[in-house]
């Protein structure tokens, strides 16, 4: 019998995996899929290649403390290289801003006056404020509100954390320019969220990026799942694919193993769920509890991608870019409202890393990412939507400076049915549960369930999505089941 079963071998499985073996324990990795990575994927063809889904890394020391935990270093297994600037913005009025991970402040006060570059500052000032509050018992322990409120005894410390007050509200309080509200908007949806209803404490996300640094991993940062999958083998950890769980098997004393769709029982004292939590509590291990919690918070937003191989070189590249609409809260309306449908003029994300290792030489790999509804509340299979709204988002792209569809050689597109079927996020949804609202945070999926030995990690669970948060989450993990 396995000690330890981990479902999904997305990357919160794959770091809960290496850990765990690094720990002592036999561990088996059950995945629904082919292959690893879950949404951190991969699509190679004719000489391209394009990471399907997350396309930038922060928080590199989370990396590099999962690599010391379980072998080698980092920097021995992959080509982690600096992104700067982190992001090229351009604004509904065509001004443009190149924000460099080195003194942000400095270039927002040259691109747009003096006094916007020092609210910036002082706006992440009180960011590394918050970070600090946050840092220890939000993401690297189990959720606990009792931490949290002893580490933020002070009127300082509560009137800083504010979860009352929304990150739009900050910042219409903290800064006058309307392209700088722009910006401090679009960290919403690094959640996943809305920013009129995402607590405040969020402006801690645009100062991770700014304090640490925008990464990416030469090749494509699929190869950075591929060197944890590699890691979990030298731990001698088992890989089972096109394996999918049809059920958490439980007794009196908690879980005993999992049940495979063909039938199969693979038996376990420890039970590690990398899945979409809803699926989990709905689905596999039926439970009413977490299961109202997680439907009284609003699901994440998902996504709709391009992929496109390009001919020929873009003038001025930039590794990341950002392409703000005239009407930024038509795009929240159009996801988050009571009927939602595809954003009419959405913010369009490029990313197009200089990299002669992802494209035919003078040729360009561009990911390109909408935020989208998810599939169900829009239908993302209906004949012709796919392709209609990838003219649209072309289209977009075009209107705003980046016209390349006559340099396309061929394209393919991703939408929130897509992520749903090939990752089981539920309605695709990028994160699991969004950040909309002051208790959403509390009730997220804790990573210990009600049921014993069972564990979740993953962006669904605590402490949330995002490459280096779901990493964050397998160590917390980790932690929890100790030593074999």
């Amino acid at each position: 019998m396995a000690d330890v079963v981990v479902i999904g071998a997305g990357m919160g499985g794959l770091a809960a995996a290496a850990r765990l073996a690094a720990l002592g324990h036999r561990v088996t990795v059950l995945e629904q899929a082919e292959t690893h990575g879950g949404k951190l994927g991969v699509l190679r063809r004719d000489g391209f290649t394009f990471d399907t889904g997350p396309s930038l890394l922060t928080l590199p020391d989370v990396f590099r403390d999962l690599f010391a935990a379980t072998g080698a270093p980092l920097d021995e297994v992959v080509d982690l290289v600096p992104v700067d600037p982190v992001c090229h913005y351009r604004f509904p009025d065509g001004s443009t801003l190149d924000l460099p991970h080195t003194d942000p402040a400095a270039a927002i006060a040259e691109a747009f006056g003096q006094e916007a570059g020092r609210q910036w500052r002082s706006l992440m000032a009180e960011a590394a404020h918050v970070w600090d509050l946050v840092e220890e018992p939000v993401l690297r322990r189990p959720f606990s509100v009792g931490d949290l409120v002893r580490r933020s005894a002070s009127p300082r410390d509560l009137m800083a954390i504010a979860p009352w007050r929304t990150l739009r509200s900050l910042g219409r309080k903290r800064l006058t320019d309307p392209r700088l509200r722009m910006l401090l908007d679009r960290y919403a949806t690094y959640s996943g969220s809305d920013p009129r209803r995402l607590p405040a404490l969020m402006s801690v996300v645009p100062y991770m990026e700014q304090r640490f640094g925008g990464w990416y991993v030469r090749g494509g940062l699929r190869l950075l799942g591929d060197a944890v999958f590699e890691r979990c083998q030298k731990l001698g950890v088992e890989f089972r694919f096109g394996a999918r769980v049809s059920r958490v098997e439980t007794g009196a004393g908690g879980v005993t193993g999992v049940r495979l769709a063909s039938g199969e029982r693979v038996g376990a004292g420890l039970v590690v769920s990398d899945v979409d939590a809803e699926h989990l509590y709905r689905d596999l291990v039926p439970s009413p509890r977490p299961l109202r919690s997680l439907r009284r918070v609003q699901p994440s937003l998902s996504g709709f991608v391009l992929l496109l191989a390009l001919r020929g070189r873009t003038p001025e590249p930039r590794h990341h870019r950002v392409l703000f609409p005239a009407d930024y809260d038509a795009e929240f309306d159009a996801i988050f409202g009571k009927t939602p449908e595809p954003v009419r003029d959405p913010a369009v994300y490029v990313c197009s890393p200089d990299d002669p290792a992802i494209a035919p030489p003078g040729d360009e790999a561009w990911f390109v990412l909408v935020n989208a509804p998810r599939h169900g509340p829009v239908d993302w299979t209906a004949p012709g939507l796919a392709e209609s709204y990838a003219d649209r988002v072309l289209g977009v792209l075009a209107a705003r400076g980046l016209d390349v569809r006559d340099r396309l050689r061929w394209r393919e597109t991703r939408t929130p049915a897509d992520w749903e079927r090939d990752t089981g996020s539920v309605g695709g949804s990028i994160y699991g549960s969004s950040s909309n609202g002051p208790r959403a945070a509390m009730l997220r999926p804790a990573n210990t369930s009600p049921v014993r030995g069972l564990h979740l990690v993953g962006g669904s669970a605590h402490p949330g999505g995002g490459l280096p948060i779901v990493t964050l989450s397998a160590a917390i993990v980790a932690g929890l089941i100790g030593p074999a």
